[in-house]
């Protein structure tokens, strides 16, 4: 077993969890083993072959809601920059720890892991539980799972360790991702009036969606609703009229956007004929600053960082938006040692001190609920 939230850290980075495939398995199992040792009652849950998520549970005297922390065991690949260092040696240099993963997020799992044993080891009037997923990266395949089978139990809070630099985030817009498919009819390149071109629909929905309004004010802390036309293709052959084109949009949403509403508008725009289809639909997650316990981690987080936190929010979407719901909406944050600027990055890197500074927020949010301070 690892000696420290560290070393755990470096192990997990040097399992290849790349999404896809996944192969999250063996890294389930190696912090599953863990958290078994320190008596947490342990399942693994697999959507599909070698993609298991962990649910840890850990009991309290009293029946009332468990604290959960949770985070992702997946990470996207390396892209087509080589890299300096090797991604997977979990090598350190200059206070920092290189590897894919390594803060988005293994360096967050395996301070939770370590926060829980130490809370473990401690009399407890509410319960503890951690829920480590598979397939995040991709659409919160691993989350979903768990909620459509109903092994998640209860939650009266949650903590996602999602790079955060130890800032905690209150909320993410949702994401609604969306391929829209244009038809024509093929023919020779050198007689074009004999076909019809889809990419020339395709152009004409992009001309249209450029100046797409969501006639929405910001929200005080999510800002602003957004679209991005990711990607655009179509055509086989220069010498051929292309009869099929795909759009795709990334929108980011407020909580009080339907995505129903949203497609209903963007169908409108596009060339008529055209069609829409869902790639990903995740709703906003947001959690009123005001409230108690997140007063409570803000004033952690100040003890222990020594910097007085903003009510910042993230700009990437989380398993929250599967977690939440499923939990009856319970007040969470997004807080973890990584760096969000290094998530998805080359040579990406996690500042080494904010391990163990993770480790100490979480096990004073862990303590502070499981002995009834909350």
């Amino acid at each position: 077993m690892a000696s420290s939230a560290f070393e755990l850290t470096r192990n997990l980075v040097r399992f290849d969890t790349i999404n896809p495939p996944g192969n999250e398995s063996h890294a389930a199992h190696a912090v599953g083993r863990i958290l078994e040792a320190a008596g947490f009652r342990v399942a693994y849950h697999s959507f599909a072959s070698h993609r298991d998520s962990v649910i840890a549970d850990l009991d309290g005297s009293d029946n009332e809601k468990p604290i959960c922390f949770t985070g992702h065991l997946d990470t996207v690949p390396l892209g087509a920059v080589p890299w300096s260092q090797d991604p997977f040696a979990a090598e350190t240099s200059q206070g920092r720890l290189f590897g894919r993963g390594s803060s988005d997020m293994k360096s967050g799992i395996a301070a939770m892991v370590f926060a829980a044993i130490d809370v473990a080891r401690r009399p407890r009037r509410r319960g503890l539980k951690l829920v480590l997923t598979a397939s995040e990266e991709t659409g919160c395949e691993g989350a979903a799972f768990l909620a459509k089978t109903g092994v998640l139990g209860q939650a009266g809070a949650m903590v996602v360790g999602e790079p955060s630099s130890n800032r905690p985030f209150i909320g993410h817009r949702g994401a609604l991702w969306l391929k829209l498919v244009h038809h024509g009819k093929t023919a020779h390149g050198s007689m074009p009036e004999l076909g019809e071109n889809a990419v020339v629909k395709a152009a004409h929905t992009i001309r249209a969606l450029d100046d797409f309004g969501f006639n929405i004010p910001p929200h005080k802390h999510l800002g602003k609703p957004t679209i991005n036309i990711g990607y655009a293709q179509g055509g086989a052959n220069v010498n051929s009229v292309p009869d099929r084109a795909e759009v795709g949009l990334d929108i980011r949403t407020l909580p009080e956007q339907s995505h129903d509403h949203i497609c209903s508008m963007v169908s409108a725009r596009a060339n008529p004929g055209t069609e829409l289809e869902r790639t990903l639909d995740l709703q906003s997650a947001f959690s009123d600053p005001s409230g108690a316990w997140l007063r409570s981690v803000f004033s952690t987080v100040e003890r222990i960082t020594g910097q007085k936190p903003a009510e910042d929010t993230a700009p990437y979407f989380t398993d929250a938006a599967i977690l939440g719901p499923a939990y009856g909406n319970p007040p969470f944050v997004i807080l973890g040692p990584g760096e969000k600027e290094m998530a998805h990055q080359t040579d990406e890197y996690c500042v080494v001190e904010r391990i163990d500074e993770a480790v100490e927020i979480y096990r004073t949010l862990a303590s502070n609920w499981c002995e009834g301070r909350n």
